[in-house]
């Protein structure tokens, strides 16, 4: 009986699963239970407050506020280059506190102060959105909104008085709104000279402190005061205005800002040819610094003289003694058609002796090429003395992006007047009705100056300066400042066209030393061009 009736149990056992499965599989196919009901999709347009807040509890910036754009970009490049990044910034942060800590334990009777782990995890910080302000200066101001929810973990080991703590540093947390400003841009790379950041309002900083082994921040009251101590702290040395400056670039360089003066006296020439059929020539020089968009300087004109005397002074601004070489080319006047060259000589700054008058007897040449059989033949001599003046470490004139404070006028200025200095930065939205080839005519005082043309551009960039002596301030003066175009097909059809005109009041640059503005075109539809100008005195 007992063997039969395990076979029973086994027979029923089997029957009664099969059956339960087949019963439960009908059930839950046929039918469903009342309470279940079908999910409703709406947009997110017509989800409310609360719901939204349920389906996105942190909503990113660039969502709720259209002034921050989208970085996704920067935080993928930020996960996949955090492993070397978090080396190079560890191993940077380590040599810049290692000398400070050994400056400072002496003061507090401390053996040493030594870090046995410094990383800062695995996790990378994320750039939740990013403003971008524009201005009318040479600069870049960025606003990032960061959080990092990091796992860094540093241990720092402290000995004093034969004993040894470590302390460790754990589940740190940051959320800051730092303003990073690139100026002044510059035309070497990396393009900005300086970095300065601040912070536009005190950050919120979350980290555990574990001193050997024990969670110090779970002593009662010493966590706030930890987390306010370091808010104040931080903000009282980079809340916004207050700024820590990042140096990257020798402003003096990448801004070529003046460093030295290079008075040049023509003295007088020497058995010129004579390029005239009849009679002698009537010859006069020519000077100008290279790598200097300022005009040339020329003496006046010896008429009919193969050995003229000039004896005038002439001043230029240096920018770089290394590179610059003074040009000086001797031409023969002509009343009808082309001047033409009698020879030329070209003097490196890097040969003249700082602060030493140096007399020159050149022999003037038809081109600068040393192995050119043509310069065999002799064009005569050119007499010039020369003293390159450097400046003195506080002497070398101040940027304005660096201040604004604008520079003392050169030597010779009249005492009564003043230097005006009119920079043409770019126009935008220019367009003309046969072609678009932009340039800029100043005309001021009688005198006309012009940029370079820009090509088929509407939108063009210059950043060429212009200089005009005056012998008293020009308060109740216009400058007239027009955008043409010149077509760059020879013909006689639509050669030149004018896209917009500005007059522009120059007592506003007397009174404050400097404007920088951007103006509307007359004349043109959406026309606007940016004049920076400067009233420089002695």
């Amino acid at each position: 009986m007992g063997f039969f009736s395990t076979i029973l149990g086994f027979c029923g056992f089997g029957v009664g699963v099969s059956l339960g499965l087949v019963v439960g599989y009908y059930l839950f196919i046929y039918f469903q239970p009342d309470d279940v009901k079908d999910p409703i999709i709406r947009p997110l347009v017509e989800q409310d407050t609360e719901s939204l807040q349920r389906l996105l509890p942190e909503i990113p910036l660039w969502v709720k506020s259209p002034d921050y754009d989208r970085v996704d970009w920067l935080n993928t490049f930020l996960r996949y280059m955090w492993p070397y990044l978090d080396k190079a910034i560890c191993k940077t942060a380590k040599n810049i506190a290692e000398p400070i800590i050994a400056e400072q334990i002496p003061k507090y009777k401390i053996d040493s102060v030594e870090f046995e782990k410094l990383t800062l995890g695995t996790l990378p910080p994320t750039f939740q959105g990013m403003k971008v302000y524009v201005t009318d200066e040479k600069e870049l101001i960025m606003e990032p909104s960061l959080k990092w929810a990091g796992n860094p973990d540093i241990t720092v080991a402290v000995k004093a008085f034969g004993l040894k703590a470590t302390v460790q540093v754990v589940d740190l947390q940051v959320f800051a709104s730092p303003r990073i400003t690139l100026k002044p841009l510059v035309p070497s790379f990396p393009c900005f000279a300086n970095i300065f950041v601040s912070l536009m309002e005190k950050p919120h900083v979350d980290f555990g402190l574990k001193l050997v082994g024990a969670d110090l921040m779970s002593i009662p009251g010493l966590y706030r005061f930890v987390q306010e101590l370091i808010k104040d702290q931080v903000a009282n040395m980079y809340l916004w205005p207050k700024t820590l400056e990042i140096p990257i670039l020798d402003l003096t360089k990448a801004m070529k800002r003046p460093v030295g003066i290079l008075h040049v006296k023509v003295v007088k020439a020497i058995k010129l040819k004579k390029k005239d059929l009849l009679g002698a020539s009537d010859p006069y020089v020519k000077l100008k610094l290279t790598e200097d968009k300022l005009p040339s300087k020329k003496t006046t004109v010896k008429h009919r003289n193969l050995n003229p005397e000039w004896n005038q002074e002439f001043n230029f601004v240096v920018k770089d003694p290394e590179s610059q070489a003074l040009e000086l080319n001797v031409y023969d006047w002509e009343q009808v058609g082309k001047h033409e060259k009698m020879g030329m000589y070209v003097i490196p700054l890097k040969e003249l002796p700082p602060d030493e008058p140096k007399e020159m007897t050149l022999n003037l040449l038809k081109t600068m090429d040393p192995n050119d059989p043509i310069n065999d033949k002799s064009r005569g001599q050119l007499v010039v003395e020369l003293t390159y003046k450097p400046f003195k470490e506080e002497e070398i004139p101040v940027g304005f992006d660096e201040s604004n404070t604008v520079q003392n006028a050169p030597e010779g200025t009249p005492a009564g007047g003043g230097l005006l200095v009119v920079i043409v930065h770019e126009a935008q939205d220019v367009e003309g009705k046969h072609h678009t080839n932009p340039y800029v005519r100043i005309l001021f005082r009688g005198e006309e100056r012009k940029t370079k043309p820009v090509k088929k551009n509407r939108d063009p960039r210059w950043e060429e300066e212009f200089h005009f002596t005056l012998d008293e301030p020009p308060t109740n003066e216009k400058m007239h400042i027009e955008v043409l175009s010149a077509s760059s097909r020879i013909g006689l059809l639509h050669p030149k066209e004018s896209l917009g005109y500005v007059d522009i009041s120059l007592a506003d640059v007397v009174s404050n030393k400097r404007i920088n503005e951007k103006y509307h075109l007359i004349d043109s539809k959406n026309g606007r061009i940016q004049i920076e100008m400067q009233w420089r005195t002695s």
